[in-house]
């Protein structure tokens, strides 16, 4: 193997970035990731973590792929991974003003990661620019066409802005406190229940996307929340609370409402330190805090959800929501309960549907709105011939 002070210049030739390495490789990319990404694990259960990952919904059966920039001519077992990513395949849905759909295919890209003695080199950005290319044909023999490739950029958005990935004019999220809660309304979702709430949703979000937009020339793009997102975040979740608590939770969300007015919230959680570690190097960490993500948020009868949050729009008539706003107050109070239980320090909403904020708003509710500047900043890079408007930029579509 090459020493570190011949290392091949970020534009020569001979760089290559390659999909599938090899198992070693692979081990030798998470042993790295590890002191980043490892959240509460030890490295060998990160390291097993890994592994397992692979194999889960969203990732399995090509879903997943792991790239790796290295040198060509060196065969695999001598050549450096110089930086590294991964990338998963994402169902996604694309109208334009008038209500016409079109699926295609979202590539979202994950964990950008460079060596620390690989850094200042610009394989980084070799890597990104490679893959930029590559992406626009990979896997089209799933008869789908790529529509773009998705980031969240923990780095703020400027890196990744000059690659080609603009940050999403929004990135927020409201933070809710952890409340002990009895007798609540919200009845719980448990696993068994998750994949007809998934086509359920599924359901809404089209007929949104069917529904023309007279008011935007732009086209709307949505990552759909399917079972198999939902699976990747549950599942990451199972193998932690199994190594912190020798047990896997069965509460999955919360559902509230008559059929037609129901809200319902799908959630995971998600330990960056073991919650019995209260050190005060934990507590000035923003990182150490461990939290209750709701995943997807979906209300019946929402017609500001599912499309861009367009400020020229009159805004909804809360009082035609009597019933929504209370089941909506249920759920949310359910999640609060859920993270007391789990030893978690807060629960967060990405992005809410404009309705939601403002019955939230009008609520009982201590909710505070967080503006993302330098983490998850949601970044697109579109195939498309015009930018399209994200929509659902809630935290089923991280990765």
């Amino acid at each position: 193997m090459r020493s570190t002070t011949k290392l091949p210049l970020a534009d020569a030739p001979d760089l290559h970035l390659s999909p599938h390495p090899t198992p070693e490789e692979c081990t030798e990319v998470w042993s790295a990731t590890a002191s980043s990404w490892k959240d509460s694990l030890t490295l060998p259960e990160y390291l097993e973590e890994a592994q397992y990952l692979t194999t889960v919904p969203l990732a399995r059966n090509g879903g997943r792929t792991m790239w790796i920039l290295m040198d060509k001519e060196l065969p695999p077992g001598q050549r450096q991974v110089l930086c590294s990513c991964e990338s998963f395949r994402k169902r996604a849905l694309i109208s334009d003003a008038k209500g016409i759909v079109k699926e295609g295919i979202v590539h979202g890209i994950a964990s950008v990661f460079c060596p620390p003695k690989y850094r200042g080199r610009g394989y980084g950005t070799r890597l990104m620019k490679e893959l930029a290319q590559v992406l626009y044909e990979w896997q089209s023999e799933y008869g789908k066409k790529s529509i773009g490739s998705v980031l969240y950029s923990d780095i703020g958005g400027k890196y990744y802005g000059r690659l080609g990935w603009l940050p999403n004019p929004q990135n927020g999220h409201f933070v809710f406190p952890p409340v002990k809660m009895e007798n609540s309304t919200a009845r719980p979702v448990l696993e068994a229940g998750l994949g007809k709430l998934c086509l359920r949703d599924e359901a809404m979000i089209r007929k949104a996307m069917a529904t023309p937009s007279p008011s935007t020339t732009q086209n709307r793009v949505v990552i759909l929340p399917d079972l198999d997102h939902i699976l990747w975040h549950i599942r990451k979740e199972d193998f932690a609370t199994d190594h912190i608590f020798g047990k896997r939770v069965e509460v999955k969300g919360a559902i509230a409402g008559s059929p037609g007015k129901q809200v319902w919230a799908v959630w995971v959680r998600r330990y960056y330190r073991h919650p019995g570690d209260h050190s005060d190097k934990d507590k000035e960490m923003q990182d150490g805090e461990n939290v209750l993500y709701i995943l997807r948020l979906a209300m019946e009868g929402d017609e500001t959800a599912n499309r861009p949050h367009e400020g020229s729009q009159p805004p909804p008539r809360t009082d035609a929501y009597t019933e929504q706003a209370a089941a909506l107050q249920a759920v949310l109070r359910a999640a609060q309960a859920e993270a007391t239980e789990w030893r978690l320090d807060h629960v967060h909403l990405w992005e809410p549907s404009p309705l939601v904020r403002r019955l939230l708003g009008q609520s009982s509710l201590d909710a505070t709105w967080v503006e993302r500047h330098e983490c998850s900043i949601a970044s697109a890079l579109w195939f498309t011939k015009d930018a399209p408007v994200w929509v659902n930029n809630e935290y089923y579509a991280w990765c």
